[in-house]
C-alpha cells in the first residue's frame, strides 16, 4: 500500500513557527510533523510515499535525505504554484498508477498537520467492505465546515456552520453533519474521475462524484485521539499531551 502526505501549504496559521521553515518541519516533542506522519504510516506497513512540497521545498528534501528517507521509498512532488488538495493529488497521481499489478489497491492521503491515533487498518478494511471510491475519516465535533452523511455513512452534501442551508448532492431523508479529519483512503479508480483542472480542493470532486452515485464513505473516528496542528497553540497542546502520556509518538 502507498500513501501521499500533503505538505505543500504555506503554514500561515502556524506563524511564527513557519517563518523560517515549512510546516512539515515544525516539531512536536522533538519530532517534526513529517517524521510523525511517516512513522505512523510505517506502523501500518506503508513503505512507499509521495510528499508534495512548495514552501521551503528544499528544506524538506534535505531533511529527508539527511534521515535516509526514514527507510522508505519517498518521492517528491514539487508544486511551483500551490495546487490545493485536489490539484496536488492529481499532479502526483502517477505514483499510484505506475504498477499495473496493484491498480485495485487503495492508497492513503494524509495531511501533514494532523496528528491522530486513528486505526488505519480498520479504516482500510471499512473501505474494502463498503467497496468505496473514497473513505474519509470524520468526527462529531465543532468545525466551520461540515460534511453531510446519510444513515449508511455515504457522503450526501456539505454545510458551512451549524445553521447554514446545506448543499445536498445525494437525496437523503436524514443527514448527520460531521467534521473531516484530514485522512483519506482512496481507490486509484478515483484519479481519472477527477475532471477538475488546475488549483482545486478535493472536496468538490467528492461531492460531484457522490452526486453521481459513487460511494464516498465516512469512517467514524470519534474514539481516537485527533488534533489539527495548524496553529501554534495546537502544537503546544499536542506537546503537552505527549508529556502527559495522553499521546505517544
Amino acid at each position: 500500500m502507498k500513501a501521499m502526505i500533503l505538505a505543500a501549504g504555506l503554514g500561515t496559521r502556524l506563524r511564527p513557527l513557519t517563518d523560517d521553515r515549512p510546516k512539515a518541519l515544525v516539531e512536536v516533542a522533538g519530532h517534526t510533523l513529517l517524521e510523525i506522519t511517516l512513522r505512523r504510516l510505517r506502523q501500518f506497513g506503508i513503505r512507499e510515499v509521495i510528499v508534495n512540497v512548495h514552501h521551503f521545498a528544499d528544506m524538506v528534501v534535505d531533511y529527508l535525505k539527511k534521515n535516509d528517507n526514514f527507510g522508505m521509498r519517498i518521492e517528491i512532488s514539487r508544486e511551483d504554484v500551490l495546487l490545493d488538495t485536489g490539484g496536488g493529488l492529481k499532479k502526483a497521481g502517477w505514483f499510484f498508477l505506475e504498477d499495473s499489478n496493484h491498480l485495485e489497491e487503495p492508497f492513503l492521503l494524509h495531511n501533514v498537520d494532523v496528528i491522530s491515533t486513528i486505526d488505519l487498518d480498520r479504516m482500510v478494511q471499512f473501505h474494502w467492505q463498503n467497496q468505496a471510491l473514497a473513505t474519509l475519516a470524520v468526527q462529531d465535533r465543532e468545525t466551520s465546515r461540515y460534511l453531510l452523511f446519510n444513515e449508511r455513512n455515504q457522503l450526501c452534501g456539505r454545510r458551512t456552520g451549524r445553521d447554514q442551508a446545506p448543499e445536498i448532492v445525494r437525496p437523503s431523508r436524514e443527514t448527520q453533519a460531521l467534521a473531516f479529519s484530514g485522512v483519506h483512503v482512496i481507490s486509484p479508480r478515483f484519479l481519472p474521475l477527477m475532471t477538475e483542472q488546475g488549483i482545486f480542493s478535493i472536496i468538490p470532486s467528492y461531492l460531484r462524484l457522490a452526486g453521481q452515485g459513487e460511494r464516498i464513505m465516512g469512517f467514524r473516528t470519534d474514539e481516537y485521539y485527533w488534533r489539527d496542528l495548524g496553529r501554534p497553540e495546537n502544537v503546544a497542546q499536542a506537546t503537552h499531551d505527549v508529556d502527559q502520556q495522553v499521546l505517544q509518538l
